[in-house]
C-alpha cells in the first residue's frame, strides 16, 4: 500500500511540475527533448548489445553458480588477497559500462558474495575495460592512461575493503539469497559449466565489440563477422541447454534474468533520461547544463576543479569508451590533467542511473558511501597526478 502511494505522489509531482514548465523557453524544450534522445540511443546502442547478454549471464549465475564458490573466492570470509585480486582485474575481461556491469553485481551479491569484493568489482568491471584503457593511453597520452589504470585497480581495492570495514557488522547479519538449484545441478561436469559461461561472456564480449579504426586488422575483421559469431555461439549454447539442462532449469534460469531486467531496466531508463536533460548527448549543447559552463569549472588543477569533474563523472552517463572523446573536447577547452583523470576514474564507475540501481541492491546507506569514496578517492588522485604532471 504504502508502495503504491509512494508511486502516485511521485506521477503526480510529475504531472504538476510538467505543467508548471515554461514551455515558450526553447532551451527547456531542447532540454526535454535530449533526454529523449538520450534514451533512444541508449535502447538501440545498449540493450541488444549489453544488456539483455549481461541480465542472461546473472541469471546463470543466480541460478548455476555454487554459493559455496561464490564464497570462496567472494564471500565475507574468503582470503581477501584471493577476493579483491579477482574482482580489482575483472573489468580487464569485461568491456562494458557501467550499467551493464549492474546485472552482473547483482547477480554475485545476492549469491554470497561479500561487500566489500562485490563492489570491487561494481567498480572494476567499467573503469579497468582494457579498451578504454589502451584509448585512453593512445588519444589522451600515454602517462594519462597508466595513470587511469594504474588509479582504477588501487581504487577497486581500497573502496572494497572500506566498505567491508564500514559494514562489517551488517554483512554479517546478511543472508545471501538462495536459489532452487534443480536436481540435475551435479550431474554436469566442471567443464560443461564452464563451456556453459564462457560461451555466454563470449557473446557479450563479442557484442560490446567497438568498431575499430583499422578493418583490416584481427579486430575488424571479427567486428565485421561479430553477429556471425554470435550466430553460431548461440546455436552452441542452444544444444547445451537442451542437452545438458532440464525443463525446471531453463525455466529457472529465465525467470532469474526476467527478474532482474524488472529490477534494473525502469531505473535505468529513468536514470538516462534525466542524465539526458541535465547534460545532453556528448555532441550537443542542449542540455539544462551547458558544456561551455562545465568547461569553464574544471580548468587548472585546483581542489575545487577536482571535485567538480568527478561529481560531474559521478552523475554523468558514460557509455563503454565514449569517456575518452568526450574528455578529448573538454581537455581542448582547457580542462586539466587532473580533472581529466578525476572524471575518468569517476565516470566509468558512477552515473545517475547506476546509483539508482545500486541503491535498489543495496540499500540507500551503502549506495551514498560508496558514491562518496568514490567522489572523494577521485578528487585525491586527480590532486596527485595534476601536481606530478606541472612538477
Amino acid at each position: 500500500m504504502k508502495e503504491n502511494i509512494k508511486k502516485l505522489l511521485i506521477l503526480v509531482t510529475v504531472f504538476i511540475g510538467a505543467y508548471f514548465i515554461p514551455f515558450d523557453n526553447q532551451h527547456v524544450i531542447d532540454s526535454i527533448m535530449e533526454g529523449f534522445y538520450m534514451l533512444q540511443y541508449y535502447v538501440q546502442e545498449h540493450v541488444l548489445t549489453c544488456l539483455i547478454p549481461a541480465f542472461f549471464v546473472a541469471g546463470a549465475i543466480a541460478n548455476f553458480v555454487s554459493q559455496g564458490a561464490v564464497l570462496k573466492y567472494f564471500g565475507a570470509q574468503a582470503k581477501k588477497i584471493v577476493s579483491y585480486s579477482v574482482a580489482s582485474v575483472s573489468g580487464i575481461l569485461l568491456a562494458v559500462c557501467s550499467c551493464t556491469i549492474l546485472p552482473l553485481f547483482a547477480g554475485i551479491y545476492k549469491r554470497g558474495a561479500g561487500i566489500g569484493p562485490a563492489i570491487a568489482f561494481l567498480y572494476s568491471g567499467p573503469a579497468i575495460n582494457l579498451l578504454a584503457i589502451v584509448l585512453t593511453a593512445r588519444v589522451l597520452g600515454p602517462e594519462l592512461g597508466i595513470a587511469r589504470a594504474i588509479g582504477a585497480i588501487i581504487f577497486a581495492i581500497i573502496i572494497g575493503l572500506l566498505m567491508a570495514i564500514i559494514f562489517k557488522k551488517e554483512e554479517e547479519n546478511r543472508t545471501p539469497q538462495s536459489f532452487d538449484m534443480g536436481e540435475e545441478q551435479e550431474s554436469r561436469t566442471l567443464i560443461q559449466n564452464i563451456l556453459y559461461f564462457v560461451t555466454m561472456i563470449a557473446i557479450l564480449l563479442v557484442l560490446t565489440l567497438s568498431e575499430p579504426t583499422n578493418p583490416e586488422s584481427f579486430w575488424g575483421l571479427l567486428y565485421g563477422l561479430r553477429w556471425y559469431v554470435v550466430i553460431v555461439l548461440l546455436a552452441f549454447l542452444g544444444v547445451m541447454l537442451y542437452s545438458w539442462f532440464n525443463k525446471s532449469e531453463r525455466i529457472s534460469w529465465v525467470e532469474s534474468t526476467w527478474s532482474f531486467a524488472q529490477q534494473i531496466f525502469p531505473l535505468l531508463f529513468a536514470g538516462v533520461f534525466i542524465a539526458g536533460i541535465l547534460m545532453g548527448r556528448p555532441e550537443s549543447d542542449a542540455g539544462l547544463i551547458p558544456a561551455h559552463y562545465i568547461e569553464s569549472l574544471v580548468g587548472g588543477n585546483s581542489v575545487q576543479a577536482n571535485f567538480i569533474a568527478s561529481i560531474i563523472g559521478s552523475v554523468m552517463y558514460f557509455a563503454t569508451l565514449t569517456e575518452v572523446p568526450i574528455l578529448e573536447g573538454l581537455m581542448g577547452s582547457g580542462m586539466g590533467s587532473g580533472p581529466a583523470l578525476s572524471l575518468l576514474l569517476a565516470g566509468p564507475a558512477l552515473s545517475l542511473p547506476n546509483m539508482l540501481v545500486i541503491k535498489s541492491v543495496l540499500g540507500t546507506k551503502k549506495t551514498a558511501v560508496f558514491v562518496v569514496l568514490v567522489v572523494i578517492m577521485a578528487t585525491t588522485a586527480g590532486l596527485i597526478y595534476g601536481n606530478l604532471i606541472v612538477s
